[in-house]
């Protein structure tokens, strides 16, 4: 005979892997070819010059160098100005 009832499911153990999202490489770091420098999920910093950007929004770098950050005026769909941070190797 058993001491305990029987137990129900538990819902809420399983957890999902990290994503390690974020920045990389600050401004005035060093670079080489293809290391990354933000990951991200959407493009919150856009890339600049010798910069790309992968399928997953990753920036990375197209040329050795340092990275440098800055700001871009951009108009959204309804006519909104918004400033947004754009990342640079040069």
């Amino acid at each position: 005979m058993s001491k305990v009832k029987a137990g129900g499911t538990a819902k809420n153990l399983t957890d999902s892997n990290p994503k390690y999202l974020g920045v990389k490489l600050n401004h005035g770091q060093s670079t080489k070819i293809g290391s990354i420098i933000v990951r991200q999920r959407g493009t919150d910093v856009l890339p600049g010059e010798n910069v790309g950007l992968g399928k997953d929004h990753t920036l990375f770098a197209l040329k050795e160098g340092t990275v440098e950050f800055g700001t871009k005026r951009k108009i959204h769909f309804n006519n909104k100005i918004v400033i947004k941070k754009v990342v640079h190797v040069k």
